[in-house]
């Protein structure tokens, strides 16, 4: 997964390189590249082999071929460096020639129809083994209400709280594991046929049918409340496994038919939002709040009757927190919620490669519309506990965090897919049709190499380098990070004071304080960066409204007007910006 969106369009892009360098396509095929790669020397005519390694050593960012087992990836990086030194010296210009000639419509030959066809079959012989993989998992499902005894009352549990499911009084637990039990072994006989249909190439219906039975089988176990959590385990895990192995690991279904290629980086940007480095913190940022979430859920499904809350105690916040009346008004676990959403937010992250922004425009608007509004709605209703349930819940509070920066580290991705698709609507690619340009993306006119991201193959050799690349976009003025204290020290105020937390009082400061640290974090984004006048606002309201409440001293309201009128004026310098981000620097104020 180095530039492209797609399995094989890493090998595609050097096949369309390769045209661009010979007036014949068809003078080298891709099994005679290969036969051949050993007779040709680094100094001489570059094999197919050879150009792949070269691509490799200058794709930046990049985590290696799509479907290539990680022992191969590592041994080719290793006969990569090899020549590296020598590659260098003898290609110069050269490379650069190449690299032009590479990119579709800067100087090269498109690929043919015939050339991708050919493309798609070599790749898919190449990932056999994904799709038999899919079928030992059907195998698997069918399998597993029996292995696993989804029917067997002694497992069943209910629900924390003695709440009821699905907006009813009543716990529904037989019905729950039959359903369940039906659930997999349909999701079963489905993925069997789909997966048997997917040892053909050129079957994308059948693989994007197998990746929406992972997707349910991700939300099976909250949707029916599975009573056993040998049920919620074995669906979870299984269900994201099978979303891997259809669009993640061999890459979006026959992309390779009509994705564009070309350079990595976005016009006039200093980085390129889509790199690795990028993704990496993202990926894992998501895998946290999957495993806090996961253990939420596990308590309000009944499989735990405990959670650990080292802030005020399981019994005196956490408990009461998840088994409230807040909590019970959803018609499934709200924690098995925050589970599903960061399962998808995990995932997406490995979606596509460095040029996604660019290629795969629906995706990434998907992958925004799950970070930005819906994090920040889950932020904002874990921050409202000690306003409407009067408790805190330390774990909940720990979700909202790991959520909180992944909204400005995911803007600017989605600001330049949008400069993207307006660019190249305004060009007239695909025939200027803004659908087609959603769904396939535009071409990579005026993009440029990204020769500044760090290999995340070498994240153990330099770590230091791969993170300080995952924060590109994202910088830490003192304004913003002295509001974002201040917003800290107004939530704790309430308890300093000891101001009752069910009072009017208490819930200016808890509340007035959290959203000041929520904008002033996002607006640490570069891109969001305007968005920190929002806590002008907030602050007006939280200096002025404190002094109308019965509950307040003198003390508490004059520390608390004083921490307001810091976060406003903390939050009127822009703060240094580090980055360019093309059309879109007219908008960083």
């Amino acid at each position: 997964m180095s530039r492209e969106d797609h399995p094989h369009t890493e090998a595609a892009h050097e096949h369309e390189s390769h045209a661009g360098q010979h007036s014949h396509a068809g003078q080298h095929s891709h099994a005679g590249q290969h036969s051949h790669a050993g007779q040709h020397s680094h100094a001489g005519q570059h094999s197919h082999a050879e150009q792949h390694s070269h691509g490799e050593q200058h794709s930046h960012g990049g985590m290696g071929e799509r479907g290539v087992t990680r022992p191969m990836e590592l041994m080719q990086h290793g006969e990569h460096s090899g020549h590296e030194q020598s590659g260098h010296e003898h290609s110069g210009h050269e490379h650069s020639g190449h690299e032009q000639s590479g990119h579709g419509g800067h100087g090269g030959h498109a690929m043919s129809d015939e050339q991708r066809h050919q493309m798609l079959r070599m790749h898919h012989k190449k990932t056999l083994w994904i799709y038999w993989s899919l079928i030992l998992l059907a195998v698997w499902l069918i399998s597993s209400p029996f292995t696993f005894g989804y029917l067997n009352e002694e497992l069943w549990v209910d629900p924390s709280g003695g709440r009821g499911v699905w907006f009813s009084d009543q716990t529904h637990t037989e019905l729950r594991a039959q359903l369940m039990a039906a659930s997999d072994v349909l999701s079963g006989l489905v993925l069997l046929v789909l997966g048997w249909r997917s040892l053909r190439p050129n079957r994308p219906v059948s693989l994007w049918g197998c990746c929406f039975v992972g997707v349910w089988l991700t939300l099976a176990p909250i949707v029916f409340w599975a009573p056993t959590a040998g049920a919620y385990l074995n669906d979870t895990i299984i269900g994201a496994w099978i979303i891997a192995l259809t669009i993640l690991i061999p890459g979006m279904p026959n992309m390779i038919m009509y994705m564009q290629m070309g350079p990595d980086s976005p016009p006039g940007w200093t980085y390129n939002p889509s790199s690795w480095p990028q993704r990496w913190i993202m990926i894992s940022l998501a895998f946290a709040g999957w495993l806090v979430s996961r253990y939420l859920a596990a308590f309000q499904l009944g499989y735990i009757d405990y959670v650990w809350d080292p802030l005020v105690g399981f019994s005196q916040g956490t408990k009461k927190v998840l088994n409230s009346s807040m909590s019970h008004s959803w018609p499934i676990s709200d924690g098995g919620l925050g589970a599903i959403s960061y399962t998808f937010e995990f995932l997406m992250g490995f979606m596509g490669s460095s040029a996604r922004w660019r290629t795969m425009p629906w995706m990434v608007a998907f992958f925004g519309i799950l970070v930005i509004p819906l994090g920040l709605a889950h932020v904002i209703l874990v921050i409202s506990q000690p306003v409407l349930v009067h408790h805190w819940c330390a774990l909940c509070l720990l979700a909202a965090a790991i959520m909180l920066p992944m909204i400005p580290l995911q803007a600017d991705e989605v600001i330049a897919m949008f400069q993207h698709v307006k660019q190249a609507h305004r060009r007239g690619d695909r025939g200027g049709s803004w659908w087609k340009l959603f769904w396939k993306g535009g071409t990579a006119e005026g993009c440029e190499e990204d020769q500044r991201s760090p290999e995340l193959v070498e994240f153990a050799e330099q770590p230091g380098n791969v993170v300080k690349a995952s924060l590109w976009g994202m910088s830490f003025p003192w304004t913003l990070s002295g509001a974002t204290l201040a917003g800290v020290a107004l939530m704790l105020t309430p308890t300093f004071f000891g101001i009752g937390i069910q009072s009017l009082a208490a819930d200016i400061g808890h509340l007035g304080g959290a959203l000041i640290v929520t904008v002033a974090v996002i607006a640490m984004g570069e891109v969001v960066r305007i968005g920190r006048y929002l806590n002008v606002l907030i602050g007006l309201i939280v200096a002025g409204g404190v002094w109308f409440t019965d509950e307040a001293s003198t003390g508490y309201a004059a520390t608390a007007t004083g921490l307001a009128i810091a976060a406003i004026l903390l939050s009127l310098p822009r703060g240094q910006v580090r980055e360019r981000y093309g059309a879109w620097d007219a908008y960083v104020r």
